[in-house]
Protein backbone atom coordinates (compact mmCIF):
# COMPACT_ATOMS: atom_id res chain seq x y z
CA UNK A 1 0.00 0.00 0.00
CA UNK A 2 1.33 3.42 -0.92
CA UNK A 3 -0.28 4.70 2.88
CA UNK A 4 0.61 4.02 6.25
CA UNK A 5 2.49 0.93 7.68
CA UNK A 6 -0.23 -1.97 8.94
CA UNK A 7 -0.65 -1.38 12.34
CA UNK A 8 0.71 -4.84 13.14
CA UNK A 9 4.16 -3.97 11.45
CA UNK A 10 4.33 -1.09 13.88
CA UNK A 11 3.82 -3.31 16.78
CA UNK A 12 6.13 -5.78 15.45
CA UNK A 13 8.93 -3.49 14.87
CA UNK A 14 8.37 -0.83 17.77
CA UNK A 15 9.11 2.73 15.65
CA UNK A 16 6.94 6.28 16.29
CA UNK A 17 8.16 7.41 12.65
CA UNK A 18 5.81 6.77 9.75
CA UNK A 19 7.19 4.79 6.97
CA UNK A 20 9.19 7.70 4.50
CA UNK A 21 9.26 5.20 1.84
CA UNK A 22 6.26 5.40 1.14
CA UNK A 23 4.15 7.76 -1.25
CA UNK A 24 2.09 9.49 1.47
CA UNK A 25 5.00 10.34 3.74
CA UNK A 26 7.24 11.82 0.17
CA UNK A 27 3.44 13.70 -0.28
CA UNK A 28 3.31 14.90 3.40
CA UNK A 29 6.92 15.95 3.02
CA UNK A 30 6.33 17.90 0.31
CA UNK A 31 3.54 19.72 1.67
CA UNK A 32 5.27 20.66 4.63
CA UNK A 33 8.04 21.94 2.82
CA UNK A 34 6.23 24.35 0.77
CA UNK A 35 4.18 25.32 4.09
CA UNK A 36 7.50 26.52 5.90
CA UNK A 37 8.85 28.33 3.00
CA UNK A 38 5.45 30.31 2.49
CA UNK A 39 5.40 30.95 6.75
CA UNK A 40 9.37 31.63 6.35
CA UNK A 41 9.03 34.25 3.14
CA UNK A 42 5.75 36.10 5.28
CA UNK A 43 7.97 36.65 8.00
CA UNK A 44 10.61 38.57 5.82
CA UNK A 45 8.16 40.02 3.44
CA UNK A 46 8.43 44.19 3.21
CA UNK A 47 6.48 46.04 0.67
CA UNK A 48 7.74 46.83 -2.66
CA UNK A 49 10.33 43.37 -1.93
CA UNK A 50 11.01 40.43 -4.28
CA UNK A 51 8.74 38.03 -2.59
CA UNK A 52 7.55 35.64 -5.27
CA UNK A 53 11.93 35.27 -6.13
CA UNK A 54 12.41 34.71 -2.29
CA UNK A 55 9.51 32.10 -2.22
CA UNK A 56 10.69 30.21 -4.46
CA UNK A 57 14.40 30.13 -3.76
CA UNK A 58 13.42 29.10 0.54
CA UNK A 59 11.00 26.69 -0.81
CA UNK A 60 13.34 25.10 -3.33
CA UNK A 61 15.99 25.05 -0.50
CA UNK A 62 13.31 23.57 1.68
CA UNK A 63 12.50 20.74 -0.39
CA UNK A 64 16.13 19.54 -1.30
CA UNK A 65 16.52 19.37 2.79
CA UNK A 66 13.32 17.57 3.50
CA UNK A 67 13.94 14.96 0.40
CA UNK A 68 16.84 14.22 1.56
CA UNK A 69 16.59 13.72 4.95
CA UNK A 70 13.17 11.88 4.13
CA UNK A 71 15.53 9.56 1.67
CA UNK A 72 18.21 9.18 4.76
CA UNK A 73 15.33 8.04 7.20
CA UNK A 74 13.51 5.47 4.47
CA UNK A 75 17.17 3.96 3.93
CA UNK A 76 18.32 3.90 7.81
CA UNK A 77 14.92 2.65 8.90
CA UNK A 78 16.07 -0.47 9.52
CA UNK A 79 18.84 0.74 12.16
CA UNK A 80 16.01 2.58 14.60
CA UNK A 81 14.29 -0.92 15.10
CA UNK A 82 14.17 -2.22 18.51
CA UNK A 83 15.75 1.32 19.84
CA UNK A 84 13.74 3.15 22.37
CA UNK A 85 11.93 6.53 21.50
CA UNK A 86 14.81 8.60 22.89
CA UNK A 87 17.42 6.86 20.80
CA UNK A 88 15.06 7.01 17.57
CA UNK A 89 14.67 10.88 18.28
CA UNK A 90 18.17 11.44 18.41
CA UNK A 91 19.33 9.65 15.53
CA UNK A 92 16.60 11.35 13.59
CA UNK A 93 16.91 14.43 14.17
CA UNK A 94 21.43 14.07 13.94
CA UNK A 95 20.20 12.66 10.20
CA UNK A 96 17.90 16.13 9.27
CA UNK A 97 20.74 18.04 10.91
CA UNK A 98 23.33 16.51 8.74
CA UNK A 99 21.17 16.81 5.20
CA UNK A 100 20.42 20.09 6.05
CA UNK A 101 24.32 20.75 6.96
CA UNK A 102 25.30 19.21 3.62
CA UNK A 103 22.36 21.22 1.58
CA UNK A 104 23.48 24.46 3.16
CA UNK A 105 27.18 23.94 2.05
CA UNK A 106 25.80 23.17 -1.54
CA UNK A 107 23.78 25.74 -1.65
CA UNK A 108 25.93 28.47 -0.12
CA UNK A 109 29.04 27.42 -2.68
CA UNK A 110 26.61 26.99 -5.67
CA UNK A 111 25.65 30.78 -5.34
CA UNK A 112 29.29 31.64 -4.51
CA UNK A 113 29.88 30.11 -7.75
CA UNK A 114 27.27 32.29 -9.35
CA UNK A 115 28.73 35.18 -8.12
CA UNK A 116 25.87 36.00 -5.94
CA UNK A 117 25.66 35.61 -2.44
CA UNK A 118 22.29 33.35 -1.07
CA UNK A 119 19.99 35.37 0.75
CA UNK A 120 18.19 32.04 1.76
CA UNK A 121 15.95 31.67 4.94
CA UNK A 122 16.09 35.44 5.69
CA UNK A 123 19.97 35.47 5.88
CA UNK A 124 21.10 38.90 4.04
CA UNK A 125 23.32 39.40 1.83
CA UNK A 126 26.84 39.57 2.43
CA UNK A 127 26.63 37.37 5.73
CA UNK A 128 28.93 35.09 6.21
CA UNK A 129 28.61 31.09 6.02
CA UNK A 130 28.64 30.09 9.56
CA UNK A 131 25.08 32.43 10.10
CA UNK A 132 23.51 31.34 7.04
CA UNK A 133 24.37 27.31 8.01
CA UNK A 134 23.64 28.10 12.03
CA UNK A 135 20.22 29.74 11.04
CA UNK A 136 19.84 26.76 9.24
CA UNK A 137 20.00 24.06 11.36
CA UNK A 138 18.29 26.02 14.46
CA UNK A 139 14.99 26.04 12.34
CA UNK A 140 15.44 22.39 11.31
CA UNK A 141 16.08 21.41 14.60
CA UNK A 142 13.05 23.27 16.04
CA UNK A 143 10.88 21.95 13.26
CA UNK A 144 12.01 18.57 13.42
CA UNK A 145 11.84 18.30 17.12
CA UNK A 146 8.26 19.27 17.07
CA UNK A 147 7.36 16.68 14.53
CA UNK A 148 9.14 14.13 16.49
CA UNK A 149 7.06 15.06 19.60
CA UNK A 150 3.68 14.79 17.11
CA UNK A 151 5.20 11.43 15.59
CA UNK A 152 5.34 10.23 19.08
CA UNK A 153 2.31 11.38 20.28
CA UNK A 154 0.57 9.83 17.25
CA UNK A 155 1.82 6.64 17.86
CA UNK A 156 0.96 6.57 21.56
CA UNK A 157 -2.66 7.64 20.93
CA UNK A 158 -2.68 4.70 18.18
CA UNK A 159 -1.18 2.29 20.16
CA UNK A 160 -4.03 2.91 23.17
CA UNK A 161 -6.77 2.66 20.80
CA UNK A 162 -5.65 -0.83 19.09
CA UNK A 163 -5.25 -1.89 22.76
CA UNK A 164 -8.71 -0.64 23.54
CA UNK A 165 -10.13 -2.40 20.16
CA UNK A 166 -7.97 -6.01 20.98
CA UNK A 167 -9.33 -6.08 24.78
CA UNK A 168 -12.63 -5.47 23.48
CA UNK A 169 -12.49 -8.43 20.61
CA UNK A 170 -11.23 -10.52 23.39
CA UNK A 171 -14.39 -9.94 25.89
CA UNK A 172 -16.60 -10.56 22.82
CA UNK A 173 -14.70 -13.67 21.95
CA UNK A 174 -15.23 -14.32 25.81
CA UNK A 175 -19.28 -14.39 25.50
CA UNK A 176 -19.54 -16.91 22.67
CA UNK A 177 -16.95 -19.30 23.93
CA UNK A 178 -19.11 -20.42 26.89
CA UNK A 179 -22.32 -20.30 25.02
CA UNK A 180 -20.87 -22.96 22.02
CA UNK A 181 -19.44 -24.83 25.11
CA UNK A 182 -22.39 -25.93 26.85
CA UNK A 183 -25.01 -26.49 23.30
CA UNK A 184 -21.58 -29.06 22.34
CA UNK A 185 -21.70 -30.50 25.74
CA UNK A 186 -25.41 -31.17 25.84
CA UNK A 187 -24.74 -32.79 22.72
CA UNK A 188 -22.01 -35.46 24.12
CA UNK A 189 -24.39 -36.00 27.15
CA UNK A 190 -27.25 -37.04 25.14
CA UNK A 191 -24.49 -39.70 23.22
CA UNK A 192 -23.29 -41.01 25.46
CA UNK A 193 -26.38 -42.68 26.84
CA UNK A 194 -27.39 -43.31 23.11
CA UNK A 195 -24.08 -43.86 21.38
CA UNK A 196 -20.91 -44.07 23.39
CA UNK A 197 -18.72 -44.62 20.68
CA UNK A 198 -19.92 -41.57 18.69
CA UNK A 199 -19.85 -39.47 22.08
CA UNK A 200 -15.98 -40.35 21.89
CA UNK A 201 -15.63 -38.97 18.67
CA UNK A 202 -17.65 -35.98 19.68
CA UNK A 203 -15.51 -35.56 22.48
CA UNK A 204 -12.33 -35.96 20.42
CA UNK A 205 -13.86 -33.23 18.01
CA UNK A 206 -14.51 -30.78 20.73
CA UNK A 207 -11.18 -31.33 21.76
CA UNK A 208 -9.60 -30.30 18.45
CA UNK A 209 -11.92 -27.25 18.48
CA UNK A 210 -10.94 -26.04 21.92
CA UNK A 211 -7.10 -26.58 21.49
CA UNK A 212 -7.31 -24.93 18.37
CA UNK A 213 -9.40 -21.40 19.17
CA UNK A 214 -7.83 -21.44 22.86
CA UNK A 215 -4.25 -22.05 21.99
CA UNK A 216 -3.99 -19.13 19.06
CA UNK A 217 -3.84 -15.66 21.23
CA UNK A 218 -4.34 -13.81 18.14
CA UNK A 219 -7.44 -12.29 17.46
CA UNK A 220 -8.11 -13.12 13.68
CA UNK A 221 -7.35 -16.36 11.72
CA UNK A 222 -7.86 -17.24 7.95
CA UNK A 223 -10.59 -18.46 6.85
CA UNK A 224 -9.71 -21.80 5.87
CA UNK A 225 -8.52 -22.51 9.35
CA UNK A 226 -12.03 -20.76 10.52
CA UNK A 227 -14.20 -22.78 8.13
CA UNK A 228 -12.01 -26.14 9.73
CA UNK A 229 -13.33 -25.16 12.92
CA UNK A 230 -16.79 -24.76 11.89
CA UNK A 231 -16.84 -27.91 9.87
CA UNK A 232 -15.41 -29.54 13.47
CA UNK A 233 -18.58 -28.55 14.56
CA UNK A 234 -20.98 -29.15 11.98
CA UNK A 235 -19.35 -33.13 12.45
CA UNK A 236 -20.58 -32.40 16.30
CA UNK A 237 -23.82 -31.49 15.75
CA UNK A 238 -24.12 -34.37 12.81
CA UNK A 239 -23.72 -36.89 15.76
CA UNK A 240 -26.57 -35.42 17.50
CA UNK A 241 -29.14 -34.75 14.52
CA UNK A 242 -27.78 -37.46 12.17
CA UNK A 243 -29.67 -37.21 8.27
CA UNK A 244 -31.64 -34.67 9.96
CA UNK A 245 -28.60 -32.27 9.37
CA UNK A 246 -26.81 -31.47 5.63
CA UNK A 247 -24.07 -28.98 5.41
CA UNK A 248 -23.50 -27.56 1.38
CA UNK A 249 -20.02 -25.63 1.63
CA UNK A 250 -19.57 -23.52 -1.43
CA UNK A 251 -16.12 -21.88 -0.82
CA UNK A 252 -13.94 -22.71 -3.68
CA UNK A 253 -13.68 -19.11 -4.96
CA UNK A 254 -12.56 -17.54 -1.80
CA UNK A 255 -9.17 -16.81 -1.13
CA UNK A 256 -9.32 -19.39 1.97
CA UNK A 257 -5.70 -17.13 3.18
CA UNK A 258 -7.44 -14.00 3.57
CA UNK A 259 -8.02 -13.20 7.52
CA UNK A 260 -10.92 -12.95 9.53
CA UNK A 261 -12.03 -12.38 13.61
CA UNK A 262 -11.71 -15.96 15.38
CA UNK A 263 -14.99 -17.63 15.48
CA UNK A 264 -17.09 -15.82 13.02
CA UNK A 265 -18.45 -18.62 10.58
CA UNK A 266 -18.38 -21.17 13.29
CA UNK A 267 -21.56 -19.03 15.90
CA UNK A 268 -23.21 -17.94 12.40
CA UNK A 269 -23.19 -21.71 11.50
CA UNK A 270 -24.29 -22.82 15.26
CA UNK A 271 -27.69 -19.96 14.73
CA UNK A 272 -28.61 -21.69 11.70
CA UNK A 273 -28.80 -25.19 13.35
CA UNK A 274 -30.09 -24.20 16.31
CA UNK A 275 -32.71 -21.77 14.48
CA UNK A 276 -33.35 -23.34 11.73
CA UNK A 277 -32.76 -26.74 11.21
CA UNK A 278 -33.30 -28.40 14.64
CA UNK A 279 -37.36 -26.63 14.54
CA UNK A 280 -38.15 -28.87 11.09
CA UNK A 281 -38.62 -32.05 11.76
CA UNK A 282 -37.48 -33.20 8.62
CA UNK A 283 -34.23 -31.50 9.00
CA UNK A 284 -32.33 -29.24 6.03
CA UNK A 285 -29.59 -27.74 4.50
CA UNK A 286 -27.66 -25.05 5.32
CA UNK A 287 -25.67 -23.85 2.61
CA UNK A 288 -22.73 -22.11 3.32
CA UNK A 289 -21.56 -19.76 -0.21
CA UNK A 290 -18.72 -17.81 -0.44
CA UNK A 291 -17.32 -15.56 -3.93
CA UNK A 292 -14.46 -12.94 -4.16
CA UNK A 293 -14.69 -9.42 -5.94
CA UNK A 294 -10.82 -9.31 -6.72
CA UNK A 295 -11.26 -6.07 -8.54
CA UNK A 296 -12.19 -4.50 -4.95
CA UNK A 297 -10.65 -6.64 -2.66
CA UNK A 298 -13.46 -7.86 -0.71
CA UNK A 299 -14.76 -10.98 0.36
CA UNK A 300 -18.58 -11.71 0.01
CA UNK A 301 -19.37 -14.92 2.54
CA UNK A 302 -23.13 -15.74 3.00
CA UNK A 303 -24.70 -18.57 5.68
CA UNK A 304 -28.19 -19.59 4.67
CA UNK A 305 -30.88 -21.41 6.51
CA UNK A 306 -34.26 -22.82 5.91
CA UNK A 307 -36.63 -21.15 8.17
CA UNK A 308 -40.02 -23.27 9.91
CA UNK A 309 -43.63 -23.04 8.26
CA UNK A 310 -45.02 -20.49 10.57
CA UNK A 311 -48.44 -22.73 10.84
CA UNK A 312 -46.31 -25.36 12.04
CA UNK A 313 -45.98 -23.42 15.31
CA UNK A 314 -42.42 -23.72 15.33
CA UNK A 315 -40.50 -21.07 13.82
CA UNK A 316 -40.61 -18.67 17.04
CA UNK A 317 -37.18 -17.38 17.63
CA UNK A 318 -35.22 -18.52 20.90
CA UNK A 319 -32.99 -16.78 23.25
CA UNK A 320 -29.92 -15.76 22.24
CA UNK A 321 -30.83 -15.06 18.74
CA UNK A 322 -29.05 -11.91 18.58
CA UNK A 323 -26.09 -12.58 20.25
CA UNK A 324 -23.90 -14.05 17.93
CA UNK A 325 -24.82 -11.57 15.35
CA UNK A 326 -24.28 -8.41 17.57
CA UNK A 327 -21.01 -9.52 18.62
CA UNK A 328 -19.96 -10.27 15.22
CA UNK A 329 -20.86 -6.85 13.65
CA UNK A 330 -18.79 -5.08 16.79
CA UNK A 331 -15.87 -7.27 16.21
CA UNK A 332 -16.16 -6.64 11.99
CA UNK A 333 -16.20 -2.56 13.15
CA UNK A 334 -13.30 -3.00 15.30
CA UNK A 335 -11.39 -4.97 12.52
CA UNK A 336 -12.20 -3.02 9.67
CA UNK A 337 -14.70 -0.12 10.68
CA UNK A 338 -16.99 1.28 7.87
CA UNK A 339 -14.78 -1.23 5.38
CA UNK A 340 -17.17 -4.47 6.44
CA UNK A 341 -20.45 -4.92 6.31
CA UNK A 342 -23.05 -7.39 8.02
CA UNK A 343 -26.52 -7.93 6.65
CA UNK A 344 -29.24 -10.66 7.72
CA UNK A 345 -32.90 -11.34 7.33
CA UNK A 346 -35.17 -13.71 6.01
CA UNK A 347 -35.23 -14.17 2.09
CA UNK A 348 -38.37 -16.11 1.37
CA UNK A 349 -38.47 -18.95 3.45
CA UNK A 350 -34.82 -18.90 4.23
CA UNK A 351 -32.87 -17.00 6.55
CA UNK A 352 -29.50 -15.22 5.13
CA UNK A 353 -26.61 -13.73 7.09
CA UNK A 354 -24.04 -12.06 4.45
CA UNK A 355 -20.76 -10.92 5.28
CA UNK A 356 -18.60 -8.74 3.37
CA UNK A 357 -14.98 -7.69 3.97
CA UNK A 358 -11.71 -6.73 2.77
CA UNK A 359 -9.56 -9.49 1.69
CA UNK A 360 -6.76 -9.20 3.99
CA UNK A 361 -3.74 -12.01 3.10
CA UNK A 362 -2.07 -13.86 6.46
CA UNK A 363 1.42 -12.94 5.52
Amino acid sequence: MGSHEPAEARRRDGLFLPDFCSARAVLAVVVLAGLVGIVLALARYEPGGRFWDNLARTSLFLLWCTLLSAAVLCAARRLFVGRGPAATSAGALTIVLVCVLVVSLGAWWTARAWQGMPTLLGHAEGGGLAGFVLSNLLIAFIVTGMLLRYFWVSAQWRREVEEEAHSRIRALQARIRPHFLFNSMNTIAALTRSDPVRAEEAVEDLADLFRASLSDAASTMTLKEEFELSRIYQRIEQHRLGARLSVEWRIAALPLRARIPALSVQPLLENAIYHGIEQLPGGGTVVVEGRYDEPAGLVELSIENPLADPAAGRNAPRAGNRIALDNLRQRFALAWGGRATIEAGAVGDRYRVVLRFPAEQAS
